[in-house]
């Protein structure tokens, strides 16, 4: 299996809903790591690193997010290049 991390940005109803928990709580489960973060703009920033497959099934689970969440939007923005955004433990709430 391959490992990347990849970089979303998610957009919709996703601050002060439990967003970032349940998508720290979905990346742990996935046996990913990285971590959400808001932005000022209202969306949420995800950084997630592992294997390809677990990435695919996490980038789907985010097209939707957990019940709480209204997700209008995803934009994917590929593979990280710089390492020091790969070499993160565990999935931060940030």
């Amino acid at each position: 299996m391959t490992q990347k991390c990849e970089r979303f940005i998610v957009f919709g109803v996703v601050q002060g809903v439990g967003f970032r928990y349940y998508t720290s709580r979905q990346g742990l489960e996935s046996n990913l790591t990285g971590y959400a973060k808001n932005l000022r703009d209202g969306s949420v920033e995800v950084i997630v690193c592992g294997q390809s497959d677990n990435v695919e099934m996490f980038a789907k689970w985010l097209a939707h997010g957990p019940k709480s969440a209204t997700v209008d939007s995803v934009i994917r923005s590929g593979p990280l290049e710089r390492e020091e955004e790969c070499n993160i433990k565990g999935f931060e709430i940030l």
